[in-house]
């Protein structure tokens, strides 16, 4: 799974498309090296931070949360990127596996 409990909540590596023509997850993907990621679309630019943003808001709205739960850990300027979800950690991970059509394990 692209993502893992920890004490505050749950870190969730992200895959970015900028400019990608809507807001939405489109699910789970395996890099060539084996990791897994969230793959994730914003119609926002990589400019400013905007994209970044986007994903934030994205996230928080598909776990039902406010913007302030979901922060950018690593990867301001990369398309990878960490993020982190403030909240307990089990429920999110049960939560996000069903916005992605996954089954927690």
């Amino acid at each position: 799974m692209p993502w893992r409990v920890r004490p505050e909540g749950l870190e969730v590596w992200v895959r970015v498309t900028p400019r990608g023509g809507r807001d939405a997850i489109d699910g789970v993907e395996t890099l060539s090296d084996g990791r897994p990621v969230l793959k994730v679309r914003v119609r926002a630019v990589p400019e400013d931070g905007a994209a970044n943003e986007g994903v934030r808001r994205l996230l928080a709205k598909a776990l039902k949360l406010p913007a302030s739960a979901v922060s950018l850990e690593a990867g301001a300027t990369a398309r990878l990127k960490t993020f982190v979800i403030s909240g307990e950690g089990e429920a999110l991970a049960e939560a996000l596996a069903a916005v992605t059509g996954r089954e927690s394990p």
